[in-house]
């Protein structure tokens, strides 16, 4: 099978993200996500039905584009959506970005994680051709996960377990919603389970904000957090010294 024809759903692309893993990226937002977080800010991009259809060989070309903005430590990053929904298309785009010595990142929220043997058979072989992951903890508590996003989070919490086993280096990104998971007590159930994990390069909290409101009334969707504000500084302050993101150096590549 020829991986760079290998078809792909895109959302859209990001010539020059700087918050989606180290140094400047492109990004390729994949289309669809299983999940329905109440903060999500890409509510485009949930159904898997939506966006352009592209061949992993022509994503590749387009991203080479900007490579020399890149810098020593960019390269691509795959977001969504939800990546692991496309899981054939993101290793062959992954393949081929490694044979062109390009450092890959994946931005999941770790949704599709199962251990069936034909899919999990798919991540091991990504892992292979991945070079760091963003991940997110929409909220530590099983029952409150589901809450937020729909879906319960004991599969997430086994791919942080696999992803540590395997010494693969993840990022660890927190959303901070006030009344949802801007709470003392979650936050440090949240830092405790951080702490089990040896394979943790960055912590961040990402403070709520409501800037996608227009998004959901572009699309006839009920936007359920209309009337929460964004967390204080101090709550975010309170935020980063519990979940201790000062004590985590940031990304050192390979």
């Amino acid at each position: 099978m020829d991986d760079g024809k290998t078809i792909g759903r895109i959302s859209k692309f990001e010539s020059f993200g700087s918050v989606d893993g180290p140094g400047v990226r492109f990004i390729v937002f994949l289309q669809g996500c299983p999940m329905r977080c109440l903060f999500c800010h890409n509510p485009e991009t949930w159904e898997a039905k939506g966006g352009e259809y592209w061949t992993a060989e022509d994503v590749l070309k387009k991203a080479l584009r900007y490579r020399e903005y890149w810098g020593e430590e960019g390269g691509i990053t795959v977001s969504g959506g939800e990546p692991l929904a496309q899981i054939d298309f993101v290793l062959a785009l992954f393949k081929l970005a490694k044979e062109e010595g390009v450092h890959t990142c994946i931005d999941t929220s770790g949704g599709p994680f199962n251990r069936s043997p034909v899919w999990f058979s798919k991540f091991e072989e990504l892992m292979q051709y991945t070079d760091l992951l963003l991940m997110d903890i929409k909220h530590i508590d099983p029952e409150e996960h589901k809450t937020l996003t729909g879906m319960s989070n004991e599969h997430i919490i086994d791919m942080f377990r696999y992803l540590d086993e395997t010494e693969k280096p993840i990022w660890i990104r927190h959303v901070l919603v006030p009344g949802i998971s801007d709470n003392d007590e979650y936050l440090a159930r949240t830092r405790d389970f951080i702490r089990t994990l040896h394979n943790v390069k960055r912590v961040e909290v990402l403070p709520y904000h409501s800037l996608a409101i227009s998004k959901y009334e572009n699309l006839g969707i009920d936007y359920a957090l209309k009337t929460t504000e964004m967390p204080s500084q101090e709550r975010i302050k309170n935020a980063n010294e519990i979940l201790e993101t000062a004590s985590y150096k940031g990304y050192l590549k390979a």
